[in-house]
């Protein structure tokens, strides 16, 4: 293993954590996977943590304070910004032990930011489970916009994944355009739309911004497999959206991948202002999401 990896454990449960970008490179609960796992760069944005935005901001561009904030063009083919700016950059250890470790990096004001974020994440396996916990701190001396996310892809073990089932309680939906940016307020989802009920994996082709039960904390979605075992995504009362992704599997395995993606925030954010977190100077934000293994 790479001296920028950290492995956690407990009990059955194992996790392997990236130190450039923070990212979940592995999870497994009595040697199963519940996280599609990767070699070198993490493909499709696989495990990332997407700060202090997630998914896309149109044309690279908001206005803040009175002022239009240009944004390094990360999504060239439709010129936008994607993902934030920590998923790329080495992060610095705080603390590491047998069944946590935390992380640690500054988001500067620079390359379109407006003000400085310290970010903190720390990753803690429980013998079925992972929690997962970002802190972000204003340490500038304005108000920061800020959104969490992070890019999961769920698995059940060695099951294809199209043979196993995907439910999300999805309550609206956001129509978007060819560049993937929101054109307008969530709508109500269809019965079509809905995955509220277990479909299977094979029959979708998502690359979808969903709204899920927002204010409460929950479930967030699960993956299961035909024999009942399976993978649940679960998050704080601040993850109000999930981006549901079915691209034909990165991960060297056949047929599709399953990505569901718990954010705070839907895409374009930074300029629509949905559900964006306004952070004074010296102000705390927590956002908690985690796995557990369904048995």
């Amino acid at each position: 293993m790479a001296p920028s990896e950290f492995e956690i454990r407990a009990g059955g449960a194992h996790a392997t954590v990236t130190g450039v970008g923070a990212g979940l490179r592995a999870f497994t609960v009595d040697g199963a996977h519940h996280v599609e796992t990767y070699d070198g760069d993490p493909p499709m944005g696989a495990g990332c943590v997407l700060i202090p935005w997630p998914n896309r901001t149109a044309g690279a561009r908001f206005d803040w304070a009175g002022t239009t904030h240009e944004l390094d063009v990360t999504e060239p083919a439709n010129g936008n910004a994607i993902h934030g700016l920590v998923r790329k950059q080495p992060w610095t250890v705080v603390e590491h032990t047998d069944d946590g470790v935390t992380l640690a990096i500054d988001v500067p004001a620079a390359h379109g930011w407006p003000q400085p974020l310290h970010v903190e994440t720390t990753y803690a396996v429980e013998p079925a489970g992972l929690t997962v916990t970002h802190v972000l701190t204003n340490t500038g001396d304005a108000d920061v916009p800020a959104g969490v996310g992070t890019h999961p892809y769920l698995r059940v073990g060695d099951h294809p994944s199209g043979d196993c089932t995907l439910q999300v309680p999805t309550a609206t939906v956001l129509d978007v355009d060819d560049r993937q940016i929101p054109t307008g307020p969530a709508r109500d989802v269809t019965d079509e739309e809905s995955l509220r009920r277990p479909r299977r994996v094979a029959d979708l082709e998502l690359d979808t911004c969903f709204g899920v039960r927002p204010g409460v904390a929950g479930v967030l979605a699960e993956l299961m497999a035909p024999d009942g075992t399976g993978t649940r995504l679960w998050g704080d009362r601040n993850v109000g959206w999930v981006q549901a992704f079915t691209p034909a599997s990165p991960f060297g395995r056949e047929g599709k991948a399953v990505a569901v993606e718990p954010m705070t925030c839907p895409p374009d954010a930074l300029n629509s202002g949905t559900d964006l977190v306004v952070l004074q100077p010296g102000a705390t934000w927590t956002v908690r999401w985690g796995l557990e293994a369904v048995r």
